[in-house]
């Protein structure tokens, strides 16, 4: 985001003759939160904005003016793809397609062009564009640490056709092998699990609570309740359980990928 609005919260801090812990204990937030949000590299969330608007008494205008976003993401996804550049670890469950931030060029581009109305050539590019921007994250060697459990059906259903599964596939390869990313595998023989209702995505902060950010059919919703959240982990963590290690997911995905070269 640009810093006008970070560079406005400093400026307001030191008239009200705060430093940023005092403002960050009035505001029941960290200090780290307040130094990110200052420095542009953090979009706070309407109720980080109206706790400092409150700390501050500047009535709502840091609720009002949040900085907006270009993203081309579904509206009830855009805070949790703040959260998910912000997270120190990512953990996914998918049961139909590949994990966003795993997801190859071709991929993306197949799956994001199933929108009914059919979206524009145009549209279609900003939001693939807006989903390989997403999985930048995966640029730093080390952090976010990310886990995917994938139910097999990921891996079975042709995405785009042989060629672009054998490219997906590969991605996902590459990551396991280089330490990246850790893919768990959920095999057929599981049954069913409680993870199927939903896609869930688990994410954890240095400097805040964790959150879960779970998505239907034109519908996500962001959990922040403690009690929900650590229920969302314990569901996830009994399924994880039953899935394939992480020495067979990686030999599943290895001869899936090959099947898909040879059709390709």
């Amino acid at each position: 985001m640009g810093n006008i609005y970070g560079d406005w919260l400093k400026a307001q801090r030191e008239t009200a003759g705060l430093t940023q812990q005092q403002l960050a204990d009035a505001a029941i937030m960290t200090r780290s939160h307040i130094s990110h949000i200052e420095a542009g590299r953090r979009v706070p969330s309407k109720e980080d904005a109206r706790r400092l608007d409150r700390a501050l008494n500047t009535g709502n205008v840091l609720s009002s003016f949040l900085p907006e976003e270009n993203a081309a993401v579904a509206d009830y996804f855009e805070a949790a793809r703040q959260l998910e550049q912000q997270a120190s670890m990512i953990r996914e469950f998918a049961y139909a397609f590949v994990p966003g931030i795993l997801q190859t060029e071709r991929y993306a581009r197949t799956v994001l062009s199933l929108s009914f109305p059919p979206a524009s050539e145009a549209e279609c590019d900003r939001l693939v564009v807006t989903r390989l921007e997403r999985s930048k994250i995966l640029e730093d060697p080390v952090t976010p640490v990310v886990w995917a459990l994938l139910d097999e059906g990921v891996l079975r259903r042709p995405v785009g056709g042989a060629g672009v599964m054998a490219e997906q596939l590969g991605r996902m390869i590459h990551l396991m092998e280089c330490g990246r990313v850790r893919i768990h595998i959920m095999p057929y023989g599981a049954g069913v699990y409680p993870l199927l209702q939903s896609m869930l995505t688990l994410m954890w902060f240095e400097d805040q609570p964790p959150v879960a950010y779970s998505e239907g059919l034109l519908t996500g919703k962001l959990h922040d309740s403690p009690t929900a959240v650590t229920r969302l982990q314990n569901i996830y963590d009994l399924a994880l359980s039953d899935a394939l290690s992480l020495k067979e997911s990686l030999a599943l995905l290895r001869a899936t990928a090959k099947d898909c070269g040879h059709h390709g």
